[in-house]
């Protein structure tokens, strides 16, 4: 039952994908591929990204096999992402799993990235996508989590893209959990730049992240935010809403981009999944114009 519900799972993806979508035939070998390659070598290996990129994936990896199937697994704000940033600039994947946003911004645009990811094993996953593109120079890799101040947290660590931040939930108490050192964003600034884009994707606890970033906010050298607003905040009591006031109040407001046509939409409150953040309208709108075309499925955008 489980494996059908994942089937049914990656058909919808992707079938509503919005450049798998066009070009199913392509998505479908890929899918296909990856699934027979796994039954007679099931092993990490590398597998192609952007044309300069590469990921080291495995069976179950969802942070990175998405991306085989359908290209940029998250597609507006990967493309957002590839078109907006420049190679002077500073990234921050907060968040960051196995690094597909890492590998965007350091190995295709070739920017610095400073990245951040709790879980030890994930981490190590982490650092193969870092040598296997030979980022090492560009990105800074911190095996750390990221909150409100600087402490230590329990992570689970067993889920994937979805691990989170289990201290003091009753819910998960009967999970493993393994213990990290967790920053906050605003002492890492004391010590690096401003970031110019920041992503932060860490299951519901971005309440505390950007409680521990309001100097970083208020900085107008940070131009945007991909942020996942789903609902998993609830599981701390948070409420996404305040979020979304909060970054109104420092000036961004929400906006979905669309890659082909590298069209900004504003929004009028915060998406299902990802939603970016923006401020400085006009700068961001000359870069995402100006920026250099990236050819995957045979589309060029």
């Amino acid at each position: 039952m489980r494996k059908r519900a994942a089937l049914s799972a990656i058909i919808k993806s992707i079938h509503t994908h919005p450049l798998a979508g066009k070009h199913r035939v392509r998505a479908y070998i890929n899918f296909i591929w990856w699934q027979v390659g796994n039954i007679f070598y099931p092993v990490a290996k590398r597998v192609a990204f952007t044309d300069k990129t590469y990921l080291v994936a495995k069976k179950g990896m969802t942070g990175a096999t998405g991306n085989i199937y359908m290209g940029l697994h998250e597609f507006q704000d990967m493309g957002f992402l590839l078109h907006f940033l420049r190679k002077e600039d500073l990234f921050f994947d907060i968040g960051a799993n196995v690094g597909s946003y890492m590998v965007l911004a350091s190995g295709h645009v070739g920017c610095r990235t400073i990245a951040f990811e709790p879980i030890p094993a994930t981490f190590d996953a982490l650092e193969r996508n870092i040598k296997i593109n030979d980022i090492s120079a560009l990105v800074k890799a911190e095996n750390v989590g990221v909150g409100s101040k600087k402490g230590r947290l329990i992570f689970t660590t067993l889920n994937d893209t979805v691990n989170h931040v289990i201290e003091g939930l009753i819910d998960d108490s009967n999970q493993k959990g393994v213990e990290v050192d967790v920053v906050a964003i605003d002492e890492i600034i004391l010590i690096n730049e401003v970031p110019v884009l920041v992503k932060i994707d860490v299951e519901g606890f971005e309440t505390e992240v950007l409680q521990g970033m309001k100097n970083t906010l208020s900085d107008e050298r940070l131009k945007g935010i991909i942020i996942e607003l789903n609902g998993s905040g609830g599981r701390y009591g948070f409420d996404e809403t305040a979020i979304h006031m909060n970054l109104l109040n420092a000036g961004f407001a929400p906006y979905e981009y669309d890659p082909f046509s590298r069209k900004l939409k504003l929004l009028t409150t915060f998406g299902h999944f990802n939603t970016l953040y923006l401020r400085d309208l006009s700068f961001i709108t000359m870069r995402v114009l100006s920026a250099e075309k990236i050819s995957l499925f045979s589309e060029s955008f």
